[in-house]
């Protein structure tokens, strides 16, 4: 065999190995970020940008209360029914294309699912304490869902896809309505809101303002 045969060889060899160590080094550091140790007593947990693929592995954090996971790569809301102490959920900035699996969460308070890929405001009838909902940033058509939200005082759905003000007759509670950058055209439908203090509007296509309530508010 010529020597500079023999040679390319030897450097095309010495290149797949390095590439295999790499790739070791590489796997070693997903398994070191895939193992979090967790005080099973705690009541705050926050995993901010721990590239956490699935919710599982917190079913023994009886008194959990407050749980972070914004910015990561979650696609499923899942494993969360033992979590009934919960006060406070946090998915911003995930993957989820489907609200579901909430229902044993009875004490949550606010929920946060920013800037992910929801279709449907759905899975939230058991939520009956929640006081605050945060889904900005999504793909949302439609307001519904919300019957049993009766706490309900802030609700963001700005920069969805939103035609109409509507599906918000329970909501006696709600002050604070946020539906800027949508695709609304009439305000309306806010007549069995009294509390509301502040409708938030900016980058909608407003050609109508229908007038049935006298309540002071901040139109945008």
């Amino acid at each position: 065999m010529p020597k500079k045969q023999k040679v390319e060889e030897s450097q095309a060899a010495a290149a797949d190995a390095a590439k295999k160590v790499a790739s070791d080094e590489n796997a070693n550091k997903e398994e070191e970020i895939d193992t979090i140790e967790l005080d099973p007593t705690a009541k705050d947990v926050d995993l901010t940008r721990r590239r956490i693929k699935k919710i599982e592995g917190f079913e023994f954090l009886h008194n959990l209360e407050n749980l972070c996971l914004r910015w990561n790569l979650i696609s499923k809301m899942e494993n969360l029914s033992s979590l009934v102490k919960l006060v406070e959920l946090d998915l911003y900035d995930n993957q989820i294309t489907k609200i579901e699996n909430l229902d044993a969460l009875v004490n949550l308070e606010s929920l946060d699912l920013c800037y992910n890929r929801i279709t449907k405001l759905e899975g939230l009838s058991t939520l009956k304490k929640l006081k605050t909902l945060f889904i900005m940033h999504n793909k949302i058509e439609k307001i519904e869902g919300l019957e049993n939200l009766t706490e309900l005082y802030y609700l963001e759905l700005g920069d969805n896809r939103i035609t109409k003000i509507e599906g918000l007759d329970n909501c006696k509670k709600l002050e604070r309505l946020m539906l800027g950058a949508n695709q609304i055209k009439k305000i309306e439908n806010l007549n069995h809101l009294p509390a509301l203090k502040m409708l938030s509007l900016p980058g909608n296509a407003i050609i109508k303002i229908e007038v049935c309530f006298v309540y002071t508010f901040c139109p945008l």
